[in-house]
């Protein structure tokens, strides 16, 4: 009866969880979808006369405005075009290359094995701010590197994930049983291997998307990622640096953008683990 209560406690927990990380990340990508229909002029029209307007004290800008009289909902909404977009195809471009160099390791062995492995070690020992300055100090700032830089960094994460598990699958029966038959290896790494695989590899990119939108933030902060001039939570961050004490919310409502996004995803990704493997659920 009590492992009834508690598991009954457990499910609504994680529908809960599902629910509340639904709706947080659900808001974020319908606000940004509908932002040029809400905002046409992109938060970047400039009103000195409204400088640093306090938020909730004026309709026409209810979070208030930046030193620039730039309506500061306006730029979140806008802002987090980029987030999400950089989020979305460095974890897309991670999966595609990851998951590939993982199947041919994990399945062929031998030289390819213990090529793509040591890539994968040496990538991981890199400190990843150091490789982003010297990526950024080659290549430049942009929205398109910093997606590829993203990309270089994480898909050794989907490699390493999905080489283990190939290495387990592979001396089971129904792949030996495909092989003994003489199906080739590219039916056998698509149509018995992949579809094992998906489950871990859309937790951990669930995980990476969120993660990723903080690294973009973090970068953007720094000078290092997107262009300065377009609009971007972590370059609203680093212009607001200095109003911290005067002007609190011009930094607050793009770091409060942030945290939810990133609340919604880690939410929806520790649904997804429980959902996709039940054996590994943890207690609460």
């Amino acid at each position: 009866m009590a492992n009834a209560t508690t598991s009954g406690r457990l499910n609504r927990f994680k529908a809960m969880e599902f629910v509340v990380g639904i709706l947080l990340f659900g808001t974020i990508c319908l606000a940004v979808l509908f932002a040029p229909l809400l905002f046409p002029d992109g938060g970047t029209k400039i009103d000195l006369a409204a400088r640093l307007t306090a938020p909730f004290q004026s309709f026409a800008h209810v979070l208030g405005t930046d030193p620039l009289g730039r309506d500061v909902l306006a730029r979140v909404v806008t802002g987090g075009k980029v987030s999400l977009v950089v989020g979305f195809a460095s974890v897309v471009g991670s999966i595609f290359v990851g998951v590939a160099m993982g199947l041919v390791a994990g399945y062929y062995r031998g030289a390819w094995d213990a090529l793509l492995m040591r890539f994968v070690d040496v990538q991981l020992a890199l400190p990843f701010i150091l490789l982003a300055i010297t990526f950024f100090a080659i290549l430049g700032g942009s929205l398109i590197n910093t997606i590829v830089l993203l990309i270089v960094s994480q898909c050794v994460q989907y490699a390493r994930l999905v080489r283990g598990s190939v290495l387990s699958l592979r001396e089971r029966e129904f792949i030996l049983s495909a092989r003994a038959i003489g199906v080739a290896d590219r039916n056998i790494i698509l149509r018995h291997l992949l579809p094992n695989l998906l489950g871990p590899v859309i937790v951990l990119a669930t995980l990476n998307f969120a993660n990723n939108i903080l690294l973009e933030s973090s970068l953007t902060f720094l000078g290092l990622g997107v262009d300065p001039t377009i609009p971007s939570w972590g370059g609203m961050l680093a212009d607001a640096r200095t109003y911290l004490q005067t002007a609190w919310w011009v930094s607050v409502f793009p770091g409060l953008a942030i945290l939810l996004t990133v609340l919604g995803l880690n939410l929806l990704g520790d649904w997804l683990r429980d959902s996709l493997d039940p054996t590994g659920r943890t207690s609460r």
